[in-house]
């Protein structure tokens, strides 16, 4: 059997960007794909999973260093650590692991696409200029992102494959067992809404109803890392990548309580991760009840994604016209996306 001319490896393959992207490789058909995360995954025809710990140097030489045939990598992995500063280490590591163990046997490499986020333009840090543009001043470091990017700029220098890196909003879409999945928060937080009969909350702060917000549908992102990576319009360049439109969450949040039939009720501040703690038992009710896939409440785990999404009281949002003008023509409305995520995750039997 001939070897696919296209072999994608995608690094943080479990992850909310990574899974989306494997399951658009898949419909698209002539790809083959090599998924890698430390908890590995099931094998299927055209896909096959890499169990590797990629902060290990060695194991990621011993493990990737047969990869022969990778024409793209996309990087989308990420270590969480309590502060800016550990966060550089960790994850300017893997993708070193990573590069190091693959380019030099790929000899039919032809692009590196980079997952980044609004990071990169001091997001995590507080109110920034809106809306964020690619040619933005850069922000005092840490900035591990930032880091990520002058690796590949200059390990680029002189090669033929190209790199890209990409900048979405929060990403909104299905994965399971990822602690960043603002959807499945929100789909969770409903449907036990519903199941005690209580109206939807918005949980978060009142300076945070009201902020202008974008957001980044996984499948369009999904789209978007094909297009970077495949496009000579994208070489070695950034881009925003985004819905296209934006939002209040006062507008929004009595759209998604009529997705699942529910009334609003004024918002109320809570700590999502402390008051989702004792939910398991709810959680395990509500599988037997109304027969939904076995997902252990230890696989949902979103809460402090979503708690930190749901406190921000800044303008939250970044132009995304740049990949616009460079040919990526994707854009989805967002309470759309919502509305078909909320189905997708009904179909799965997720929530009821």
């Amino acid at each position: 059997m001939s070897t696919p001319k296209n072999v994608a490896l995608v690094v943080g393959a479990n992850g909310i960007a990574g899974l989306n992207l494997i399951e658009h490789l898949e419909a698209l058909g002539g790809w083959e794909v090599i998924g890698l995360s430390r908890r590995g995954g099931e094998n299927r025809p055209g896909v096959r999973f890499i169990s590797v710990d990629l902060l290990d140097a060695a194991d990621s030489r011993e493990k990737l260093s047969g990869l022969t045939q990778v024409t793209h990598i996309f990087y989308a992995a990420y270590q969480d650590r309590p502060t800016l500063a550990e966060l550089v280490a960790p994850n300017v590591a893997m993708l070193v692991n990573v590069v190091d163990a693959v380019e030099p046997v790929a000899r039919n490499l032809q692009h590196i696409n980079l997952m980044q986020g609004y990071k990169v333009y001091g997001a995590q840090l507080g109110p920034f200029k809106t809306p964020a543009r690619e040619t933005d001043a850069p922000h005092m470091p840490p900035a591990f992102n930032v880091d990520q990017q002058v690796f590949l700029e200059r390990r680029q220098q002189g090669k033929a494959w190209t790199w890209s890196a990409l900048r979405p909003s929060v990403v909104v879409g299905y994965a399971m067992g990822t602690p960043m999945n603002a959807a499945l928060a929100i789909a969770v937080y409903a449907s036990m809404s519903k199941e005690l009969g209580i109206p939807l909350r918005f949980p978060g702060p009142p300076s945070a109803y009201d902020v202008l917000m974008d957001l980044t549908d996984a499948r369009l992102l999904a789209h978007a890392m094909l297009w970077a990576a495949t496009s000579p319009e994208a070489a070695n360049q950034a881009f925003n990548i985004n819905n296209g439109d934006q939002f209040r969450w006062s507008e929004l949040w009595p759209k998604i309580a009529r997705m699942f039939d529910l009334e609003v009720a004024p918002p109320l501040p809570i700590s999502l991760v402390e008051t989702m703690a004792d939910k398991a038992p709810l959680w395990d009710r509500m599988v037997a009840e109304h027969g939904l896939a076995p997902n252990p409440y230890t696989d949902i785990n979103p809460w402090r994604h979503a708690q930190g999404m749901f406190s921000i009281h800044f303008d939250f949002l970044a132009d995304p016209s740049k990949a616009r003008r460079h040919g990526f023509p994707g854009h989805i409305e967002t309470e759309a996306m919502f509305r078909e995520v909320f189905a997708d995750y009904r179909r799965r039997k997720v929530i009821p």
